[in-house]
C-alpha cells in the first residue's frame, strides 16, 4: 500500500465539492486542506506550536530553498525534516521545479534538467528529475512532488505540448528515482496549458503511472479568473476520484472557494503571510489594510467573527501602531490571524459539504466578503 491514501467521506450533491481524508505516515489530514507554506523549513514569522494550535494538519517547504541553504545533507544529519524544524505533522515538499524555472535569465533547460545559477550567492547548479528527489528523500517529508516544467502565460500551443511531455518524462524518471516509496508519496503534476486536449493529455500520461496523488500545476500563473476556472473545470474530471488532488499555488479565499466547488481536496500559496508582512490582513468582511489612516483610532478587532489570538486581544489601533512602527510582533500578529482564517474557511467548508449546503454557504460567504 502507498504511504498516502485517499479515503472520501461524502460528496456535495449540488456540486463536485467533496469531504475526504489523506492518510500519512504523519498523522489524517482532513480535505478540502489549506496548506501554509514554510519555504525554508519555517512558517514566516510563527512557532511550530502556534501553527499546530491553530489547526494546521501539514505545511509545505521547498526543495530548491533548502537545497541550496541548508543543504539536504544537513537536514538529513539532523533526521530530516520532521525533526528538524520541531513539526511532527505531515509535510508535502515542492520538487523545486516552479523556483528554477521562475529565474529566467539565470536558468537554462535541458533534457537531462535545468543548470541554473543560486540567487544566493550565484553559484552554479543542476536540478534533475534525480536530483529533486535525492533531496525530498534526504528532506523525509510525507508527500513529494515531481520535478516539472510550468510553462508560463500565455505560452503557444507547441511549447505547452513539448513541455508536458518532458514533464511526463521527468516523471516516470522521478518514479524510479525515488527510494523510499514505503513511506514518502510522489505526486504526479498535470501540465498543458490552457489548451484542453492537452490537459487531458497530460492527465492520461500521469495517471497511467498510478501515482498515490496528483496535482494539477500550471495555474494562476497571470492568467485571468475565468480562464483558470474554465481550465480547472475540467482538469479535476480527468484525475482518479479515488486520490487526492491538490490544486498549485493558490491561496485567496475565492480560489479556495472555486477550487472546492470543482473538486480539489489540496491547496497551497504564500499569499496569507506575504500579506501579512505587509500589513494586509484577510477578513470575512474583505481585506482590511492596516496601515490607512481610517484605523488610527479603530480600537475594535481585526473581524468581528475571528477567535484568533490577534482578533481576541488586539485592536485595529495597536496593529496599526505596530506597523507603521516597523516593529517585528506586526508581522506575528497578523499572519497569525490570516492562518487562522484560511485554515477556519476551510473547516466550514468541510463542515458546509458534510451538511450538503456548500453553494449556500459560498454564497452566504461571498455576500460578506465583497470584490475580491
Amino acid at each position: 500500500m502507498a504511504a498516502v491514501t485517499y479515503e472520501l467521506i461524502k460528496k456535495d450533491s449540488k456540486s463536485k465539492a467533496r469531504r475526504g481524508r489523506v492518510h500519512t505516515p504523519h498523522g489524517s489530514i482532513e480535505t478540502p486542506v489549506f496548506m501554509p507554506v514554510g519555504t525554508a523549513a519555517t512558517v514566516k514569522a510563527m512557532r511550530p506550536d502556534e501553527v499546530k494550535e491553530m489547526g494546521a494538519q501539514i505545511i509545505l517547504s521547498n526543495t530548491y530553498h533548502l537545497y541550496l541553504r541548508p543543504g539536504h545533507e544537513i537536514v538529513r544529519e539532523a533526521g530530516g525534516l520532521h525533526k528538524f524544524m520541531n513539526w511532527d505533522r505531515a509535510i508535502l515538499t515542492d520538487s523545486g521545479g516552479f523556483q528554477v524555472f521562475s529565474l529566467g535569465d539565470l536558468r537554462k533547460i535541458t533534457e537531462e534538467g535545468v543548470e541554473f545559477r543560486s540567487h544566493i550567492d550565484g553559484s552554479k547548479h543542476m536540478l534533475s528529475p534525480e536530483k529533486s528527489i535525492e533531496v525530498q528523500n534526504a528532506l523525509g517529508s510525507d508527500i513529494i512532488m515531481a520535478f516539472d516544467e510550468c510553462a508560463p502565460y500565455p505560452a503557444d500551443r507547441g511549447y505547452v505540448k513539448n513541455s508536458l511531455e518532458r514533464t511526463t518524462r521527468w516523471l516516470k524518471r522521478c518514479k524510479e528515482a525515488n527510494k523510499n516509496e514505503d513511506f514518502q508519496s510522489l505526486f504526479g503534476i498535470m501540465q498543458g496549458g490552457m489548451y484542453q486536449d492537452l490537459r487531458y493529455q497530460s492527465a492520461m500520461e500521469i495517471v497511467d503511472l498510478d501515482l498515490p496523488g496528483y496535482a494539477i500545476g500550471g495555474l494562476s500563473v497571470g492568467e485571468p479568473k475565468d480562464i483558470m476556472y474554465e481550465v480547472l473545470d475540467y482538469c479535476v474530471d480527468y484525475l482518479p476520484a479515488d486520490k487526492p488532488r491538490y490544486l498549485m499555488g493558490v491561496g485567496s479565499p475565492d480560489y479556495l472557494f472555486e477550487g472546492v466547488e470543482r473538486g480539489v481536496d489540496m491547496f497551497d500559496c504564500v499569499l496569507p503571510t506575504r500579506i501579512a508582512r505587509n500589513g494586509t490582513a484577510m477578513t470575512s468582511r474583505g481585506r482590511v489594510v492596516i496601515k490607512n489612516a481610517a484605523h488610527e483610532r479603530d480600537f475594535t478587532a481585526l473581524d468581528p467573527e475571528c477567535d484568533c489570538y490577534t482578533c481576541r486581544n488586539y485592536s485595529k489601533a495597536y496593529l496599526r501602531h505596530l506597523f507603521k512602527s516597523n516593529e517585528i510582533l506586526s508581522s506575528m500578529l497578523l499572519t497569525n490571524h490570516n492562518l487562522h482564517f484560511l485554515i477556519n474557511l476551510m473547516s466550514n467548508m468541510r463542515k458546509a459539504i458534510e451538511e450538503d449546503r456548500f453553494l449556500e454557504f459560498k454564497r452566504e460567504f461571498y455576500n460578506k466578503y465583497g470584490k475580491f
